[in-house]
């Protein structure tokens, strides 16, 4: 496969890859060091994932690894505010296909909580990860054709709060109009930090929307993937 020509930030790696598959395999042994390395200084680590059907194959092979599973906090960077069994739900797809075989002993903790709306669920939300240690360790993050990543959707009247580099909160609820359903999210300061962060994709459209998010990097607003277009992302995509 010939390499895709795209101008990145400096510091920004890329990984190209033809199969899907083979990528998902390469991020899952990128991950497992990473937390391998962090296990031997930490007591716990911290493991951020998005939903989709993109990351499917590299949350099965993660799942294989040879780690301490139970000194690992897995959460997503977002879900849909639906019930578990709905076929929207993310929390279904990380219990279905990541929480298995090696890693089925990790501590999940779980962005839907009780409550008819996110903004009602939010205090839920918010004990639920009061034991959470920042910096987070690791971070996978999705991509929409908007420039949204997690729940930061460009229309989402919430947005400049979550956002902010002062958002004193770790989510917020979510409530895009472009959207089907609410959302709960991981703020941006939340986020940002976290030692190890990735932007997984597949297809030539998410590759034409990384292009766009480069040119110009600062209007975070109207791509928030854009706040995270910095050194050290390393962006994993296959066709």
């Amino acid at each position: 496969m010939k390499t895709p020509e795209i101008d990145l930030p400096e510091g920004v790696h890329m990984r190209f890859g033809s199969d899907p598959e083979q990528v998902a395999l390469d991020l899952a042994d990128a991950v497992a060091a990473f937390l391998k390395e962090r296990l031997a200084d930490a007591q716990r680590v911290s493991l951020v994932v998005s939903g989709g059907s993109t990351p499917l194959p590299f949350f099965r092979a993660l799942s294989t690894k040879d780690l301490d599973w139970h000194r690992v906090d897995l959460l997503l960077a977002d879900e849909r505010w639906v019930p578990e069994d709905d076929p929207a739900s993310n929390t279904r797809l990380v219990r279905e296909n990541l929480l298995q075989d090696r890693a089925a002993g990790a501590n999940f903790l779980s962005l839907k909580q009780p409550g008819a709306t996110p903004l009602e669920g939010l205090e839920a939300v918010k004990a639920e990860l009061s034991g959470l240690a920042l910096p987070l360790d690791v971070l996978i993050l999705g991509m929409g054709n908007d420039g949204h990543t997690a729940s930061l959707f460009p229309d989402a009247p919430e947005l400049p709060r979550a956002m902010s580099p002062d958002c004193p909160d770790l989510v917020a609820a979510a409530t895009p109009p472009s959207q089907p359903q609410q959302r709960i999210t991981l703020t941006w300061p939340t986020l940002r930090d976290a030692r190890f962060t990735a932007l997984h994709l597949k297809g030539a459209d998410k590759l034409e929307t990384l292009r766009r998010a480069m040119t110009a990097p600062e209007d975070v607003m109207s791509m928030p993937v854009r706040g995270f277009l910095k050194p050290g992302l390393n962006v994993f995509w296959s066709p």
